[in-house]
């Protein structure tokens, strides 16, 4: 798991978050930090992904979808906003995403 880092441009706290948060329904706090779902949705969709990002109601927004190419790269199996997205994102996805939010790394909000 990557530990990325966004500043806050209210309070200019740091705040310390991965990827995988945006496919979980308590991640980022529980939607109580700064939500980040957006920029790793962008990532994907910068490198040719059609991602659907979904609020789940008052606790997270998390990316419940992706496709490519018409196909969809998370499985009906997946119990989604709870299983590990590393589990069941194919490996292209998750290699991309580890080397857009790489340990350490500063995300601007």
């Amino acid at each position: 798991m990557s530990n990325v880092r966004t500043i806050c441009p209210t309070c200019g706290h740091a705040h310390h978050w991965s990827w995988e948060e945006a496919f979980d329904k308590f991640g980022f706090g529980d939607g109580d930090d700064l939500v980040m779902t957006d920029a790793v949705a962008d990532a994907l969709r910068e490198r040719g992904y059609t991602v659907t990002v979904t609020q789940w109601g008052l606790h997270n927004t998390i990316i419940t979808d992706i496709n490519r190419d018409g196909a969809a790269l998370i499985p009906d199996t997946v119990t989604r906003g709870y299983d590990d997205p590393r589990k069941y994102l194919p490996k292209d996805v998750v290699d991309v995403l580890d080397r857009e939010f790489r340990d350490g790394q500063r995300i601007d909000y």
